[in-house]
């Protein structure tokens, strides 16, 4: 029998079985957006902003605003390290950032150089252990300034000794003591050194597939140039990123803020300041000011009395007139003026 879009009472449309499962099948999909994909077919469309995309291969627990976060925090750690290396070695020593990113830990140790002077750190309470990798050419160059030495390029074909071990660890110990410092108010940091190693193939401290967050900077000391780098796992920092501020999101010109007014610095209050009052509308020769005696009279124009400079400590400062006061020659100021 054909089918009929009529109801018996001829009032609706009947609709087709065909369009029933239709309705049923937009309705599923609004109740769960999830899309299924099959082979060789074309991905149905998902809801959007569900999907995100994800590289397994290399995994980042760390977001674009936390990065940000992370770099500006770092950056004042450079600048506070380069001070105070530049005090303990008695000498400037210069840093400049030149990455800060995330890598797997099995990358990392594969970047490294051999040789290498690998410091092994913790950082307590955090959990994790972090590298610390100077340059050899660098540590030993270090070490020579340390024991007095001119900071001339030392060579690093060779293997440190127990005693310049011990004094580049101060400096590795100067370095993590500066960096637990910009993390303060709590949690108070302390570091501890763990031990060391000459080849980043032989590191086991953390699983190959472990992210770490790694400070490259280049260093200058004397004539050497060689790189400084700080790796820790991303799950140790997981503490402290949580206590950076988000006023670090905003960009890094700070607004332009009002000028502080001007205190007056109480210690001036007893500075004896020598003041005098001159006029300059009386030119003589030199002929005239080699003959002048004591009871000899300098005819005077009157207006001068009316543009008399006032000098403050021999600063011309005030513009004024002479009159008198209390039986004595003073001067009214009228105006300052730039004219030194």
């Amino acid at each position: 029998m054909p089918e009929t879009n009529e109801s018996p009472g001829g009032g609706g449309e009947v609709l087709s079985q065909s369009e029933v499962e239709r309705l049923l099948a937009q309705v599923a999909e609004q109740d769960n957006p999830a899309a299924v994909l099959q082979a060789g077919a074309a991905p149905a469309s998902a809801a959007k902003g569900n999907a995100k995309p994800y590289d397994f291969r290399q995994p980042v627990f760390l977001s674009a605003t936390e990065l940000r976060r992370l770099r500006f925090r770092h950056e004042e750690f450079i600048r506070a390290l380069s001070a105070r290396l530049s005090i303990y070695l008695r000498l400037e020593f210069t840093l400049q950032m030149s990455k800060l990113h995330t890598v797997t830990y099995q990358k990392f140790t594969e970047n490294l150089p051999n040789p290498a002077h690998l410091s092994l750190f913790k950082i307590e309470p955090l959990r994790g252990i972090g590298v610390l990798d100077i340059h050899p050419r660098l540590g030993l160059t270090m070490v020579d300034r340390q024991l007095g030495g001119s900071a001339q390029t030392v060579s690093s074909e060779r293997e440190f000794s127990e005693i310049e071990t011990a004094l580049l660890d101060q400096v590795v110990q100067l370095i993590l003591t500066e960096w637990c410092a910009q993390w303060t108010p709590p949690p108070e940091l302390r570091p501890s050194l763990l031990g060391h190693e000459n080849n980043g193939q032989f590191l086991q401290t953390a699983p190959h597939d472990t992210i770490m967050l790694v400070l490259a900077m280049d260093a200058q000391l004397g004539d050497c140039q060689a790189p400084i780098q700080i790796a820790l796992p991303c799950f140790t920092l997981e503490p402290l990123v949580q206590t950076l501020s988000p006023v670090t999101d905003v960009e890094q010109t700070p607004a332009v803020q009002p000028p502080a007014r001007v205190q007056w610095n109480r210690n001036f209050d007893d500075v004896p300041v020598p003041v005098t009052a001159i006029w300059d509308h009386l030119t003589l020769t030199a002929r005239d000011v080699a003959n002048l005696k004591a009871g000899d009279v300098l005819p005077l124009d009157p207006g001068c009395t009316r543009q008399v400079k006032l000098r403050l400590a021999d600063m011309c400062k005030f513009e004024g007139h002479l009159g008198t006061a209390g039986g004595k020659w003073a001067v009214a100021l009228t105006g300052s003026t730039k004219a030194n």
